[in-house]
């Protein structure tokens, strides 16, 4: 394998889903910088037809119910042309976690996460209006009940713990501030809703669209303090505000090298625990101020960034259930088109541990280590090793293949080898590489004249090995 190989395999795995040998070498001949710079410009659209996709997996805006949200979203990181499009749309959703418990419709958390999808690259300021003013993200934290000279500290609280600044960098009186600031932003038809609960007959006529309410009447004009400074301040003036921290560039940056780099603790322990690599950090702060808060700035300076390329940052991070199950079915070629079966596989994920558009809570899922316990690591490994170890599924077919591509034989260390190469150009230690080869052993060479089938078994069987291990579980 080569360096250029090596490397490219790792940013197709962190800025997106992974990729096969074939997509990998179309990468190299292309250039790092040349595919950058694709990842962060070919929208996430590309590749996606929705009125097929929505055929087999309706949102049930017309009722309650998580219906096929999960599978649409599995389906757009499996066939999408702007992987790091989905790929920052799962970004923001786990540090935006909004969940479908309270909010109960599958349609309105789709078009939050389009949202991050649209925008999750562009100036952070934008994106927090943005937010601020989705209907999921009021009714999960409440906004709707947040009213002049009766506030709810919900989304204010929140805003500045866990979306924006942390804890430690803010007061008790912020928050109250902060919900000030918001009074009057909501939902058009809460009242309508509220009505119908009442009346014992929720929704009698099908289910209502959410959509975006300023309430001038509803909204606290009154002079505040925030942060150190006066005004009368509305939502857009407290986010100004917020963003001009160094506090928010910092966590913003700690946010990113998590999800891009390698795991980091919880969030919670953020504020007592330091940054794994602080000037790492501090090289993504200065990229948050010197591009007016463009997180699509901030990303290529992470991933062009030497911190990033070198080899310490490979396989520091476990994959998440979503990555882990995108990433595989990209590779078996299955579910190219919109089927049932997509929602089956989104079930697995949520067997794993995360349940897309329902997160535990609103601190989102605890990554890292905690997605693998003795019942998430079972479940992960058999999924992997049993698409991976299917011949009939395209992608697998097409792999075997690429690997009995030269000669008329292989060794027991060119096939794990060329297996590796073909799972994605991954590497593993070298007490797994050692276990794999001594598997292969077991039946000697490699040999085929004419009928591939007995050669194209042991390839696909070492496939399914290869899944099996602790390595394939990072990326």
């Amino acid at each position: 394998m080569t360096i250029e190989l090596d490397l490219m395999g790792h940013l197709m795995r962190r800025a997106g889903f992974g990729a096969t040998r074939d997509e990998l070498e179309q990468h190299v001949a292309k250039g790092y910088d040349a595919t950058v710079e694709d990842l962060l410009t070919i929208d996430g659209q590309e590749g996606i037809v929705d009125d097929l996709l929505y055929r087999y997996l309706p949102d049930h805006q017309g009722g309650m119910g998580m219906a096929g949200a999960p599978g649409n979203l599995l389906f757009r990181m499996i066939n999408t042309r702007g992987p790091l499009r989905e790929k920052i749309g799962l970004f923001w959703h786990s540090v935006f976690a909004t969940g479908y418990p309270k909010v109960t419709q599958g349609r309105v958390l789709l078009d939050q996460i389009a949202m991050f999808r649209e925008h999750g690259m562009g100036s952070f300021r934008d994106l927090l209006v943005r937010l601020s003013m989705d209907p999921a993200m009021i009714m999960w934290l409440d906004n709707d009940e947040n009213h002049a000279g009766a506030i709810n500290e919900n989304y204010g609280r929140e805003l500045l713990e866990l979306f924006s600044m942390g804890v430690g960098n803010y007061s008790e009186q912020d928050i109250k501030e902060c919900a000030r600031a918001f009074t009057g932003w909501t939902v058009a038809n809460t009242k309508y809703m509220k009505t119908m609960v009442e009346r014992d007959s929720l929704w009698p006529y099908g289910r209502v669209s959410f959509r975006f309410e300023f309430r001038a009447e509803d909204h606290d004009d009154g002079e505040k303090e925030f942060l150190g400074e006066r005004g009368r301040f509305d939502g857009t003036d407290v986010i100004d505000i917020i963003c001009r921290q160094e506090a928010t560039a910092r966590f913003v940056s700690r946010h990113l090298y998590h999800f891009f780099v390698a795991d980091e603790p919880p969030v919670p322990n953020w504020p007592y625990e330091p940054p794994r690599d602080p000037e790492a950090i501090d090289i993504l702060v200065r990229s948050y101020f010197d591009n007016d808060y463009n997180i699509g700035a901030m990303i290529r300076t992470l991933i062009t960034s030497d911190f990033f390329k070198s080899n310490d940052a490979r396989y520091q991070k476990i994959k998440g259930p979503a990555e882990l199950v995108a990433g595989v079915l990209r590779l078996t070629g299955e579910l190219r088109q919109p089927e049932p079966a997509i929602q089956t596989n989104a079930f697995h994920m949520a067997f794993m541990g995360q349940s897309l558009i329902n997160p535990p809570s609103v601190e989102g899922w605890h990554q890292g280590v905690e997605w693998v316990d003795t019942g998430t690591a079972v479940e992960r490994i058999n999924y992997a090793a049993e698409h991976l170890g299917d011949a009939a599924n395209p992608g697998v077919r097409s792999m075997a293949a690429s690997v009995l591509s030269g000669g008329s034989g292989l060794s027991p260390e060119d096939l794990v080898q060329g297996c590796l190469d073909q799972l994605g150009a991954i590497s593993v230690s070298d007490n797994t590489r050692s276990a794999l080869v001594e598997y292969a052993v077991r039946e000697g060479q490699v040999t085929w004249n004419g009928d591939r089938a007995d050669a194209t078994r042991r390839v696909v069987e070492m496939f399914e090995m290869v899944a099996a291990t602790p390595d394939f579980q990072r990326e």
